[in-house]
């Protein structure tokens, strides 16, 4: 066992846990004043949430073995709250529960990243109920496609996901997604819509209206975001070599270019470059390198981070001209971002993109995983949302919306400056 790679696999997880009360902050600084405490408590309650049903069963149903590649529900049993995992090859770099540890940050911030479509309309049990089966229909079958591979007794690569190995044998070449592009970014993207559209627009919901409260957090968050991330893509190459560098050289550039780019677009557009939108033109580069940060050299990866910072600076745009309200811009900038980078390899891999020495078929098998993971998962985010609004509910009343739901979910004041009773 390589202690190195062990220490690093874990750094990583802890980096990548970081991330979902940095997304917390995020979302709390763009909501109003009377609903951070909820906005935030979305993220908080998929940390614990995802956190126990991994264990339980999560990760038995994402890493099923070869047997549920497509549909992974033939679960080994054993794996059943972590009670007994299939041994790694002798000499494997780090032990299993390392890896696991790792895949369950993953699934925590895929569902926490969803909240932001339905910010100060939702109901926190109902959220809850959702996240439940969001992971267990979409998150954990959809976490086998991308990232689930075996190993032989030799230590040589078996089996692997349909999506990054299964389409090798159909075309080829094998769907890239380095550290989730599709199964976290599209994923939670395709959801987010979803919601959004289950839910209604907010009361009063037109452009201007709602502004951030606390553009500070949103800075903070932003920041705790990029520092988690070199967690989440360095470290999904399992070990500390020269590919987890590239990795995070890319996770430097993308974002860096991304948030230049968005502050142009904004300064076209609106006159005036924000805080707001410099945290969001991060946020949105480093959604977009997610996928790709391996596969890049360095100067790829700020040519997309540029695309990815313009592109999504005016795609939050469209919800108010196609009329749904997508809260905190997850479709803007986390569906769009997450097809853009995964689209974006079929062009610029190195070796198999169209313009670096392949021809189409990496674009054809970027577009067939983006899409097919799209499709599932708003499908089944629809049905599932639906289903609980029309049973339990899962907006809160108008009159609570626009007081603030802080007082009415959670009995609680986001800001409380002096004692009322002095």
């Amino acid at each position: 066992m390589d202690q190195g790679n062990t220490a690093f696999l874990l750094i990583c997880a802890a980096l990548v846990l970081l991330m979902t009360p940095g997304l917390a902050f995020f979302y709390g600084g763009l909501v109003k004043a009377k609903s951070v405490i909820s906005m935030m408590m979305l993220s908080f309650g998929a940390m614990g949430l995802i956190g126990v049903l991994w264990v339980l069963y999560g990760y038995a149903i994402a890493f099923p073995g070869s047997e549920g590649l497509i549909f992974p529900w033939s679960i080994d049993s054993s794996a059943l709250g972590l009670s007994s995992l299939v041994e790694v090859p002798e000499g494997a770099a780090y032990p299993p529960l390392a890896f696991v540890a790792f895949q369950a940050t993953f699934a925590i911030i895929t569902v926490a990243l969803v909240s932001g479509a339905i910010a100060d309309r939702a109901k926190f049990g109902s959220w809850m109920i959702f996240a439940t089966i969001w992971a267990t229909v979409v998150y954990f079958p959809v976490a086998s496609w991308v990232f689930n591979f075996g190993l032989a007794d030799d230590g040589s690569f078996a089996y692997g996901g349909w999506i990054t190995y299964g389409m090798q044998e159909w075309f080829g070449v094998g769907a890239i997604d380095f550290a989730g592009g599709t199964a976290v970014h599209i994923n939670a993207g395709a959801a987010a819509l979803a919601l959004a559209l289950v839910l209604g627009k907010r009361v009063g919901f037109q452009k201007g209206v709602s502004v951030p409260h606390n553009p500070p957090f949103v800075l903070l968050g932003a920041g705790l975001l990029w520092f988690g991330w070199f967690g989440f893509n360095a470290g999904s190459e399992l070990a500390a070599d020269g590919t987890a560098a590239l990795a995070f050289v890319n996770t430097i550039a993308a974002p860096a270019a991304a948030l230049l780019a968005w502050l142009v677009v904004e300064k076209i557009k609106d006159g005036k470059p924000t805080s707001v939108g410099a945290a969001s033109g991060a946020v949105a580069g480093l959604v977009a390198i997610t996928p790709a940060c391996a596969s890049l050299q360095p100067i790829w990866a700020i040519l997309l981070g540029l695309l990815a910072g313009a592109v999504c600076a005016l795609a939050i745009e469209l919800k108010f001209k196609l009329g749904f309200d997508d809260s905190l811009d997850v479709v803007g900038i986390h569906l769009v971002g997450g097809l853009l980078g995964t689209l974006y390899l079929g062009f610029f891999a190195n070796g198999t993109g169209l313009f670096v020495g392949g021809d189409g078929t990496q674009l054809l098998v970027q577009a067939i995983a983006a899409f097919s993971v799209l499709i599932y998962s708003f499908v089944l985010a629809y049905v599932i949302g639906f289903a609980i609004e029309k049973t339990v509910g899962f907006r809160v009343k108008n009159e609570d919306e626009i007081a603030g739901i802080d007082t009415v979910v959670h009995g609680e004041e986001g800001y409380v400056l002096a004692d009322r009773q002095a």
